[in-house]
């Protein structure tokens, strides 16, 4: 061990040795954000090269050893989202200055220093002149010594040495680098074409850097053996020629037995210790984990196949009583032999006659222009098969993939009408049945506030629902003296701090033109305004470190219930077959040290929804909203 630091298990870049071995060049948490270090294996100090409040990842050194490569976004922290629109940087260790073209001319046309040597025929193989002549190699590789890479780092304006090297636009990350010749090739990711293709950098004296795709995709595992390079492209072996940039496939064929016992003996030790060294919380919920690789590792005898170990695998990740966990598993044996789907036409039905239609949905099928369903026509053929009312309605639409299009028969006042529609599937019709009940809820918000009070309701913490309720702050808050954000059934996802930064926007300043009304800087100041955020038993994951966020800041106030408690972010990772378990890495605490995962948060105004409130078209949670409101706003 040569250095203890808040180095994150997998989360961290690789170490790597400098080019004359005498430092260790790693990275390390601060503020959840990595910095890069240098370790002196010699005087065993520690040096922390950037020391910034920004990720800089996957360090790499150049081969001469006068620079370090690195991906980062400089302005923007990589956590809560991942470290987006990043680029690649070289920072140079000495204040160098490029190659001197006179000096590189006047070296081509200087007089080599040879030493001539009179041979004499009495000269012997011991005289003076012999010695001379056998020292010269040594005097020439000790030349060679003196041209070895020695790295030097000058601490004093290290930062203004940091240049861009990278393309403009598009995100580039994982530095690669080799020499060859007095040519220095940088290897790296970058989207910054539109999609995801491997690139090299070819830097070399007295000429502009070039920059050129190696291929699309990834290029894995590139490495030099004997002067010859080699990569994986695709899970495939292929050689690369440097000089042409141009790939070919090793072919390689390899027969072995697979031992699926000895398989998931391994799959099942390495899920257990990587949960051992990553889980968030070192003391595992309170469980012995150390107890459960034993009581779970004696069943393994048992195992016969992928479900079994599916079962057992997610049985003792189960002990942990954690969110975001589960192990899932592909193999054969776990293959489906058929599936079905539910063709949905868009509409809901009445309670006493589950063949009558109620409702038109919407933006659903039944909605289209063409086609011709009414609210209370009767199903009495689909595809020309006459219906018995005693079956089951969905027997009739079930059917292993979904159709193009279906032909309908229905009663209409007595008369029958043949109807064509294209179906939608169970998932889509559910999302169209959840965006009438946002509309529902804008038109009572309406309503009951008389246009004063700004609706929007987020499903999840994606982007696309950031940009949904980025939408309509921009449609409604200028225009409204008050918001309600809904979080109820949200899923979770990663974007709490944007949401929060746009909430927490206050007013500072008007400015006016000539003629002009007064105008609020900044644009956007919702902070100015009464807020009211609503959760419920199954805002859970992120909407629940929004509404913990939401409370800290004291943007307003919190009506509902109590959240889920399922709020660990997590990572994964996958086994040898194609497996992948799921891992907790970093938890949620309140600024007093509250774990969210079991504590969740508990609303201001507890008010609770019941099914009788749902059926009747009541909302009690969002009517008390409104309410708080108008009682702030008057």
């Amino acid at each position: 061990t040569i250095v203890k630091d808040e180095i994150w298990a997998f989360q961290n870049s690789s170490p790597t040795f400098s080019p004359d071995g005498k430092y260790v060049l790693f990275t390390a948490m601060r503020n959840f954000e990595q910095d890069i270090f240098v370790y002196n294996l010699a005087d065993k100090k520690t040096l922390n090269l950037t020391n910034t409040g920004v990720s800089e990842a996957s360090p790499a050194w150049s081969p001469d050893g006068k620079y370090i490569y690195f991906s980062s976004n400089r302005i923007k922290p990589a956590y809560p989202t991942g470290m987006e629109n990043a680029s690649l940087y070289r920072m140079a260790l000495e204040n160098y200055d490029e190659p001197y073209r006179i000096s590189k001319f006047d070296e081509m046309f200087k007089e080599s220093d040879k030493e001539t040597v009179k041979k004499d025929s009495t000269t012997t193989k011991n005289d003076k002149n012999s010695k001379d002549k056998k020292a010269k190699p040594a005097e020439k590789e000790e030349k060679k010594d003196d041209k070895k890479v020695l790295v030097s780092i000058d601490v004093q304006g290290l930062s203004d040495r940091i240049t861009q090297v990278s393309p403009q636009g598009g995100t580039q990350y994982n530095p690669l680098l080799f020499a060859k010749g007095d040519k220095t090739y940088v290897f790296y990711q970058s989207n910054h074409e539109g999609k995801w293709a491997t690139y090299r950098i070819t830097f070399e004296p007295f000429a502009n850097s070039k920059t050129e795709k190696v291929l699309d995709g990834a290029l894995q595992g590139l490495q030099e053996v004997d002067g010859k390079y080699f990569a994986i492209v695709n899970g495939n072996i292929q050689k690369y020629n440097i000089d042409q940039n141009r790939l070919d496939n090793v072919g390689l064929s390899y027969k072995f037995n697979r031992d699926l016992d000895k398989e998931f003996k391994q799959m099942f030790y390495e899920t257990w210790a990587n949960i051992e060294e990553n889980y968030y919380d070192e003391k595992f919920h309170g469980i012995d984990w150390e107890g459960m690789k034993k009581k779970y590792g004696n069943y393994l005898s048992g195992i016969n196949n992928r479900m079994d170990l599916r079962i057992l695998l997610n049985d003792m990740l189960g002990e942990l009583n954690s969110s975001h966990m589960g192990f899932s598993t592909f193999g054969t044996d776990e293959r489906k032999q058929y599936n079905f789907i539910t063709n949905e036409l868009g509409v809901t039905y009445d309670a006493n006659d589950p063949y009558k239609v109620a409702h038109i949905v919407a933006k659903g099928p039944a909605s289209k222009k063409d086609v011709n369903l009414k609210v209370g026509d009767v199903l009495v053929a689909v595809n020309g098969n006459k219906i018995d009312k005693t079956r089951d309605r969905d027997s009739y639409f079930t059917w292993p993939s979904l159709a193009n299009e279906v032909q309908l028969t229905v009663n209409r006042g007595g008369k029958e009408e043949v109807i064509n529609i294209r179906p939608q599937s169970n998932a889509a019709f559910k999302d169209l049945l959840y965006d009438e009940w946002i509309r529902g809820n804008r038109n009572k918000v309406d309503q009951l506030s008389k246009n004063r009070i700004a609706y929007s309701h987020m499903k999840n913490m994606s982007g696309e629902q950031l940009q949904s309720f980025l939408i309509d702050m921009a449609e409604q808050e200028n225009n409204k003296d008050a918001i309600i954000l809904d979080l109820r059934y949200n899923t979770g996802g990663n974007v709490h701090d944007e949401v929060l930064r746009f909430l927490s926007q206050r007013p500072y300043l008007k400015w006016q033109y000539r003629g002009g009304k007064l105008s609020p800087q900044s644009n956007f100041a919702p902070a100015g305004k009464p807020i009211v955020l609503l959760i419920n038993e199954q805002s859970l994951s992120d909407a629940e470190m929004t509404a913990a966020g939401f409370k800290e800041l004291k943007l307003g106030k919190i009506i509902g219930t109590e959240t889920y408690r399922w709020i660990i972010f997590t990572s994964g990772k996958g086994l040898v077959d194609g497996s992948f378990y799921r891992l907790p890495s970093w938890g949620c605490y309140t600024l007093d040290g509250k774990d969210l995962e079991l504590t969740g948060v508990a609303p201001d105004i507890a008010i609770k929804n019941t099914v009788a409130d749902r059926v009747a078209d009541k909302d009690p949670q969002l009517e008390r909203a409104v309410q708080e409101i108008l009682k702030d706003l008057n």
